[in-house]
């Protein structure tokens, strides 16, 4: 028994030295990511909410940064600063958002006790890229029928994860998922494998079963969201983790195939065409071979840090490069929008934001994803933004206090 739980030691670590090699590039990059900026750089912080909904935010931060050793650091750029400064860096910033300062108070504010840095973007305009998430609302069943016949999984008990930073301190932040078969590790089941070969069926625990295939595809990309249950019970689920599976953009594929224009790409757009060509639905859902497994929640939705995001004010960022939960403050744009739920316009906006989430689709300086709620405007929102702006994020200067 000895000898076999150490060649699964060997065969494990030996895969995880393999993976290192053939990823090659999946580590960290040490280059900057963020830049600090000169007080004459300073945005013009003009927060179109008025700061409805910040207080929230900013407080479901402070209960996680309580939550972690006060020693504990967070990079902005190539300085650093501890949980205990994160803290009085939100609780300042609080505290003065509490006047309901006028514009010219709070420049004159941050200019004189906060630090600003921001995202290299990317490409030579250097911006990011801000699309939207939501929390989607779906009909479901505890009991699978000839309704209801598509399930929300729970995580499986056979997935491993290997933290390849215990091989080299080079990938901190780098893991990669498998299970363990015939004593040695492999990658785990894709999409197809889980939903079409059953390669899970009887293996983990089914959440909810939901009607739709689309839907239950959707919900994974977003990561929380509620099901209305035949019943009458509401149930909160949450992304609690995924087969390790590299996340690929059916909208991307859907634009190189010439079925959908680049212009009118959007979730909506991909509803209505795998609607009306469902003999389609499973090759073009496979295309995307990562999978989310959830579980429930008394309350919800909740990002990365396992708190409540807030609409408007919570997003996702990459956690590897930047600091989560950090404030921040993004120009971008929004959509504007009729009774019926249609665009009529675009327009700038800028506010103050949570790092409070992160996503498989949401890597390096570039890109952004912001947390709407929930109801009409925020799936018409978040399913057609795509627009470039700023991100900047904001840290109390350490000589304030």
């Amino acid at each position: 028994m000895k000898n076999d739980i150490v060649k699964i030691i060997f065969k494990g670590a030996c895969f995880a030295v393999i993976m290192i090699f053939l990823l090659g590039g999946c580590a960290i990059s040490k280059d900057r990511t963020l830049s600090r900026l000169s007080r004459i750089g300073y945005p013009r912080f003009n927060d179109d909410m008025g700061y409805d909904g910040l207080e929230h935010s900013v407080l479901q931060s402070i209960e996680y940064l309580q939550r972690v050793p006060i020693e504990k650091t967070f990079r902005f750029d190539k300085d650093e600063y501890t949980a205990s400064h994160m803290i009085k860096s939100l609780e300042y910033f609080l505290d003065f958002v509490r006047t309901n300062p006028s514009a010219k108070n709070l420049k004159k504010f941050l200019k004189s006790n906060y630090l600003v840095y921001k995202s290299i973007g990317k490409g030579w305009r250097k911006e990011v890229l801000f699309t939207g998430y939501y929390e989607p609302f779906l009909q479901g069943s505890l009991q699978k029928t000839e309704e209801y016949r598509y399930p929300i999984l729970a995580r499986p008990d056979d997935l491993l994860t290997i933290d390849l930073s215990a091989f080299s301190p080079k990938y901190e932040g780098e893991k990669i998922v498998g299970r363990l078969t015939e004593h040695t590790v492999v990658p785990y089941f894709d999409r197809r494998e889980i939903e079409q070969e059953g390669a899970l069926e009887g293996k983990t625990d089914v959440l909810a079963w939901v009607k739709d295939p689309v839907d239950l595809f959707f919900l994974q990309i977003q990561g929380s969201g509620r099901i209305f249950l035949d019943s009458g019970q509401t149930l909160n689920v949450h992304y609690h983790d995924t087969n390790g599976k590299p996340y690929r953009s059916i909208g991307r594929l859907l634009i190189e195939q010439e079925k959908i224009p680049k212009s009118e790409m959007s979730m909506q757009k991909i509803r209505v065409y795998l609607q009306d060509n469902p003999e389609e639905v499973n090759e073009i859902l496979n295309y995307n071979p990562s999978y989310v497994f959830f579980k429930t929640e008394a309350d919800g939705p909740l990002g990365y840090l396992e708190v409540k995001l807030t609409p408007g004010r919570s997003i996702a960022v990459d956690r590897r490069i930047f600091p989560l939960p950090a404030l921040a403050f993004i120009k971008t744009k929004k959509p504007i929008i009729n009774g019926s739920g249609q665009i009529t316009r675009w327009v700038d906006f800028s506010r103050f934001v949570i790092s409070q989430d992160t996503g498989g689709a949401i890597r390096g300086p570039g890109r952004s994803d912001l947390f709407w709620g929930n109801g009409m405007y925020a799936e018409v929102a978040a399913g057609h933004m795509q627009h470039k702006g700023d991100l900047f994020f904001l840290v109390l200067k350490p000589e304030t206090l």
